[in-house]
């Protein structure tokens, strides 16, 4: 596409030693082993307080994403940018990008869980603007250092809302019997 080939060339015209440096402490802020460590915190930190189902939506999103992500980029196949503009290396294929569809879905589920268990408290419109800029951060830091085209990034944060959406909507909709009749969510 002449959009993907248009931003990389924008991108090679910005880099700079101190922005990749920048950025790429960014990538790795979205990488596999922060968002595991940060799901498992959020996990945990809901279950101390007596909250599995936003635990179990938290974990359940992530764990099937991944399998959903990894399945998306098999059947899609899609190459990654070329090696002289790549500054990092990747082995799996471009389409969807998994730090843009996972980061996504991280910051749905758990905008989910604190509304679940805080009820209004949680609607704080600095909270949700946190979770989404760190998201467009990692899934922007994926163009610049040449791992994904800008396409494999919008896709994978479609993707990544699309997927937390069901889940969010399952865990309300089925998760929910458990509870008793008139209980809050806050409660």
């Amino acid at each position: 596409m002449w959009i993907d080939q248009s931003v990389l060339d924008a991108m090679l015209r910005i880099r700079t030693p101190w922005l990749t440096d920048v950025v790429t402490v960014v990538t790795d802020l979205g990488g596999t082993l922060v968002s595991w460590v940060i799901t498992a915190a959020v996990a945990v930190a809901l279950l101390v307080r007596r909250h599995p189902r936003e635990a179990e939506l938290v974990v359940g999103a992530m764990l099937s994403g991944l399998l959903v992500m990894n399945g998306l980029k098999l059947l899609f196949g899609r190459e990654r940018p070329p090696i002289p503009e790549r500054l990092v290396d990747e082995a799996t294929h471009s389409f969807p990008s998994g730090h843009a569809m996972m980061s996504a879905i991280l910051v749905c589920v758990v905008g989910a869980a604190l509304v679940r268990v805080l009820g209004p408290r949680a609607r704080n419109p600095v909270i949700f603007g946190l979770l989404a800029l760190w998201t467009v951060a990692v899934g922007l830091s994926r163009v610049y250092l040449g791992a994904h085209w800008l396409t494999d990034v919008l896709a994978g944060w479609v993707f990544g809302a699309v997927w937390a959406a069901l889940w969010i909507w399952g865990v309300s909709r089925f998760g929910s019997r458990g509870r008793k009749s008139g209980e809050s969510v806050a409660e």
